[in-house]
């Protein structure tokens, strides 16, 4: 959940280590900090943004030919600068770490039985020391990682200098993304691409348990048997300028308005004229979707929103049975398991902890086929599952996901089309309908988009609210829980999210003035019954905001506020319908002044359980 970055160069990497972990600060944090080899160990730290680390560092001239960051997002300890990395031990070894060490309360006893003094309140602190500890021994940074690391239980990427050492760093990874940036007579590490891009886009994706030795002109990689091992380059087909925020006031903006081209490109392909291709979900996929008898979605937050969408797709449209789990809670409840069922496992980053052991123990259990839909095509999830999607949402630096929603959805739409195609449950003429639904989608989005002022004008109605009220009915209850989620995260307004025909079993008795209700009103065979659902709101005097479809007859009164949506899209409607309130969300949080590309104690990959 926080960043790392390093280098080792024949430049000053300092203004390379603070732009990367600007670039790296959407990842969500809470302080930052560095440490570079300038004649023994240099270390700067920062409560705050990277700016007030920037400031620092130009005040004491900070530099050096190797060096560490970091950007913390707290777990163990309050964000302090005494718990911000790099942790260091005896001047000589600096350390920054991502993930959770479970273990680290017995060897915080067993380094104070040995001598050492623990000056923060982190699990980190006990990685400096242990290596510290086995580096005396071995003199090898190597070999005292490797030891270092078989004392650790849990989850980690790790970074290490040693004062003494100015020509390596030596990282490892378990459990937590890690990369190598390949450069020209300088090398990198970092958690994220993203970091990378000013200086390099040849990466090197770390698997499982390797330790990596990277000098200026070479990297070695060892595995879990420390063995030697080569490991592939590839090349990031991201850029620096994707990053960049052009004329929009922040990421989150820019992402909204991105999501035409964000859906096109992940159809691009996909579509043969008005038919589905073969195979879309990897080589001989066809053949094992035609054979599972269910599906078993797994995922977290937003994607677990889109996951409740594809159930109601799966099984109006194939006809077999849908089961949407939580990630976290999934491993650790008893239940049935089917060795015909899909494994389908959802996250933006891809190396959400809490999906990958989710996914892992579902392997555990027997389950072999797992398909993953994804934005990043190297990470860890696409890496451990058979089959895969790519959204090609490009890369999404608002802590709250917007487009990568919206392309995780019509990714759901394509496998619920396959899956029904496959069992000859879908016309040829209701495929030439629905394919050309979806390319139509963009520009459905687009028209949506064009609503902005509209729903801008509605947020200054929020900018007092303490809380709000969403609702759906259908296949849109999830929408409006991603609606509810949107407002919490980025405004801080408190919002919940019900079934329509849940208010009468308690949340109607929140309703007054102060508490608006945002209604989504599809014009679908629920519409009747969710009009009687608003009287009941209207009785009781709150207010209302709806945003409704052509010809649902919803009119505009007191207390009463109406957004005519373009069109209706049929199955394709809780897509559009997630739009404005992706733009409600935005704007709320202008009225009040939040931070909205990184709202605070929110991290954008969750990387620990």
């Amino acid at each position: 959940m926080c960043g790392i970055i390093g280098a080792i160069a024949q430049r000053n990497v300092v203004p390379i280590l603070l732009e990367g972990l600007r670039r790296l600060e959407y990842r969500g944090y809470d302080s930052a900090g560095l440490a570079v080899i300038n004649s023994g160990l240099q270390r700067l730290r920062s409560v705050g943004r990277v700016a007030a680390l920037e400031e620092q560092a130009n005040k004491v001239n900070a530099h050096g030919h190797i060096g560490i960051a970091h950007t913390r997002w707290a777990t163990h300890g309050a964000p302090s600068e005494r718990n911000a990395h790099p942790h260091v031990s005896e001047d000589l070894i600096a350390v920054v770490h991502n993930g959770i060490i479970e273990n680290h309360e017995s060897l915080r006893k067993r380094l104070a039985a040995l001598g050492y003094q623990l000056h923060s309140d982190t699990d980190t602190e006990v990685i400096a020391h242990l290596t510290h500890f086995y580096y005396r021994e071995s003199k090898d940074l190597v070999v005292a990682t490797r030891k270092m690391t078989a004392d650790l239980t849990g989850a980690y990427a790790i970074g290490i200098i040693a004062a003494n050492n100015p020509e390596r760093i030596v990282c490892v990874r378990k459990g937590s993304p890690l990369i190598i940036g390949v450069g020209e007579n300088e090398n990198f590490i970092a958690s994220d691409v993203t970091a990378l891009l000013p200086v390099t886009r040849r990466v090197v994706y770390l698997e499982e348990d390797d330790i990596a030795d990277v000098g200026r002109k070479d990297y070695i990689v060892y595995d879990v048997n420390g063995t030697r091992v080569e490991r592939a380059v590839h090349t990031s087909d991201a850029n620096a300028e994707m990053a960049e925020l052009g004329s929009y006031r922040h990421f989150m903006q820019k992402e909204i308005h991105e999501q035409p081209r964000a859906l096109a490109e992940t159809l691009e392909g996909i579509i043969d004229g008005t038919q589905l291709g073969s195979d879309l979900f990897g080589p001989d996929s066809d053949r094992t979707l035609k054979e599972i008898t269910a599906v078993t979605i797994l995922a977290c937050g937003t994607s677990y929103h889109a996951g409740m969408v594809a159930r109601f797709w799966i099984e109006s449209i194939v006809g077999i049975p849908c089961n949407v789990e939580v990630a976290s809670e999934y491993r650790y409840r008893d239940s049935v398991y089917n060795p015909s069922c899909l494994v389908v496992v959802i996250s933006q980053s891809g190396e959400t902890a809490d999906t990958l052991a989710a996914l892992a123990h579902a392997k555990y259990k027997g389950l072999e086929h797992t398909l993953a839909i994804c934005n990043v095509g190297a990470s860890s999830l696409v890496r451990q599952t058979r089959f895969c999607f790519m959204t090609h949402a490009g890369p999404e630096i608002g802590v709250a996901s917007t487009k990568a929603f919206t392309t995780q959805l019509a990714s759901l739409f394509l496998l619920a089309m396959q899956l029904a195609k496959l069992r000859a449950k879908l016309s040829l003429e209701k495929e030439h309908q629905l394919t050309a639904a979806l390319l139509h989608l963009p520009s459905a989005v687009q028209r949506v988009l064009n609503l902005e002022p509209q729903v801008a004008l509605w947020s200054q109605k929020f900018g007092n609210k303490q809380h709000a009220l969403f609702l759906g009915r259908g296949m849109h209850y999830p929408i409006a829980m991603e609606g509810a989620l949107k407002l919490k995260e980025i405004s801080y307004i408190h919002a919940e999210a019900y079934p329509a025909g849940e208010l009468k079993h308690g949340p109607l008795a929140l309703v007054d003035k102060d508490m608006p209700v945002v209604a989504i009103a599809p014009n679908d065979v629920l519409l009747e019954k969710l009009k009687s659902n608003l009287q009941e709101v209207r009785a009781r005097g709150g207010e209302l905001y709806v945003f409704a479809d052509p010809d649902t007859h919803i009119h505009e009164a007191e207390g009463l506020y109406v957004i005519r949506m373009p069109e209706y899209l049929g199955y394709l409607s809780p897509i559009v319908h997630t739009i404005p309130l992706q733009l409600l969300a935005y704007h709320a949080a202008l009225q009040k002044g939040t931070d909205v590309d990184k709202p605070r104690n929110l991290a954008k990959s969750v990387t620990v359980e």
